[in-house]
């Protein structure tokens, strides 16, 4: 499978080299990028074919990744309107939506839209996708293989739901990186060095997380057997409660969701 990669940042990094280690081959992948120092740095770490311009590339084989800021896409992929064929278009640009992306590639109908998240960048990633209805099963398998190079994958049906995806997991790792730092902080006043402050935290995050990951049980249990009655935990989960911190988390992630309509249709207007 011959695979080219428009655009070569950090996510783009993350995916060859993860596919790399899946088995893909460094010869079937090109990336095109206009800086060189993006270029130097794929093509001495990889390996890859790299090219400066879309104008340069033949063709754009069986797939494309495209990984430019969404701001940019309109003017990056007009170059590769000639030259899609029948290739699969995988679109990691948060926010624009699967008509706006067929519209900007001349009609081109074979297009998944993702949505990664940065864990991505150490292979702990997952990503949502949403395909148009000429996506094949064969397609779809391929998209998904590259994708899951960089962690979990899970398939959306309703592309309404991306902006939720990209509520909940594409700036999920914020909100959780907020926690962490509230973790860090309360060490400090409690008297914690920043080493001992930001081992204890991080470290509780993880354990916590692998547990939930582990458990069939829902949060909510695990949480209700951390927090004995009359306990130090019930002392904080109750302040937590007055202070609103789940109810400001909710409705964090609904303020995201909704920000991701409106800059999606900010973006489709262009």
């Amino acid at each position: 499978m011959k695979i080219t990669f428009l655009g070569g940042g950090n996510m783009a990094n993350a995916l060859i080299g993860g596919m790399l280690k899946q088995g893909f081959a460094a010869a079937d992948i090109t990336v095109i990028d206009p800086g060189s120092a993006a270029r130097d740095k794929l093509a001495a770490t990889y390996a890859v074919d790299c090219l400066e311009t879309a104008e340069m590339l033949a063709d754009a084989g069986d797939l494309l990744v495209l990984a430019v800021k969404p701001q940019q896409m309109k003017e990056a992929v007009a170059p590769l309107v000639g030259k899609l064929g029948d290739a699969l278009v995988v679109s990691i640009a948060a926010g624009l939506d699967l008509a706006t992306l067929a519209r900007f590639l001349g009609g081109h109908r074979k297009i998944v839209r993702c949505m990664p998240n940065t864990p991505a960048l150490i292979g702990a990633g997952i990503t949502g996708l949403c395909p148009l209805p000429e996506v094949g099963a064969a397609e779809r398998a391929a998209a998904e293989r590259v994708l899951s190079a960089v962690g979990s994958t899970v398939w959306v049906a309703d592309e309404g739901k991306m902006d939720g995806v990209t509520a909940l997991s594409g700036s999920g790792p914020a909100y959780v990186f907020l926690f962490i730092e509230a973790l860090q902080q309360a060490a400090g006043d409690l008297g914690f060095t920043p080493e001992q402050g930001r081992q204890l935290a991080i470290e509780t995050v993880q354990g916590a997380a692998a547990l939930a990951a582990q458990s069939p049980e829902p949060a909510a249990v695990l949480r209700e057997r951390v927090t004995s009655k009359g306990g130090t935990t019930e002392a904080a989960l109750r302040t937590m409660a007055e202070k609103g911190v789940k109810e400001g988390i909710v409705a964090g992630v609904m303020a995201a969701e909704a920000r991701g309509r409106e800059l999606g249709k900010l973006l489709g207007a262009g």
